[in-house]
């Protein structure tokens, strides 16, 4: 069954193994999450937990999301997100979840928002090969042919200049490193998606070896 927890991106640092081998982690802060909403098999078409994290300010929810918290007698949540494959039975509406859900050397999958990085070239967007730099090139750091002559237009998925970043990124198969229940800290070895302070999902990985 699938573990998970929402928490906010705090930085990188590193670790020393117990061998002395110096291992990056990323720091995610997860306080305790709130079991928002149980979805059923009857009601939904599939099974599923909705937890929430980070309070809402009360002038920033309207009344549809202040009913919806009431529910879990908890208050309004800046995210939120659903957690499926789950045992149900586990879960109660307003139940808290913890980090103590995973433990150090579990296996998981972090989902997060990408960096923004405005609109982008081909070279940087797609990392693309450049053209010769020499003098009357006129191929530089261009896109390149936009096609064969036959079809007279542009295929669609060509790799083209446009925006990049700010898209959901989802890492999958890194290692947690340690547990902080009391200060509500996940190390997690390597990197995660997302700048400082920006939420993330941590869920069991669906592809763990």
């Amino acid at each position: 069954m699938t573990k998970g927890i929402l928490g906010r991106k705090v930085g990188m640092t590193q670790l020393f193994s117990e061998e002395g081998e110096l291992i990056p982690v990323t720091v995610i802060e997860a306080e305790p999450n709130v079991v928002l909403q149980k979805r059923t098999q009857e009601n939904d078409g599939y099974e599923a937990i909705q937890i929430g994290f980070a309070d809402q300010k009360k002038n920033r929810t309207n009344k549809p999301e202040q009913g919806h918290a009431e529910k879990a007698n908890t208050t309004p949540k800046r995210f939120i997100r659903e957690i499926r494959d789950v045992n149900l039975d586990e879960y109660e509406l307003g139940q808290e979840i913890n980090v103590e859900v995973f433990q150090a050397g579990d296996i998981i999958d972090v989902t997060g928002t990408s960096k923004g990085k405005g609109f982008q070239g081909a070279i940087k967007r797609h990392n693309q090969s450049r053209g010769p730099m020499s003098h009357g090139s006129r191929y530089h750091r261009r896109p390149g042919t936009m096609g064969p002559i036959d079809p007279m237009h542009v295929f669609k998925g060509k790799k083209l200049p446009g925006q990049m970043g700010g898209q959901q990124i989802t890492i999958q198969n890194l290692e947690i490193v340690k547990v902080d229940a009391e200060r509500n800290l996940l190390l997690i070895k390597g990197n995660v998606p997302g700048a400082k302070k920006s939420f993330v999902k941590v869920t069991s990985a669906l592809k763990a070896n």
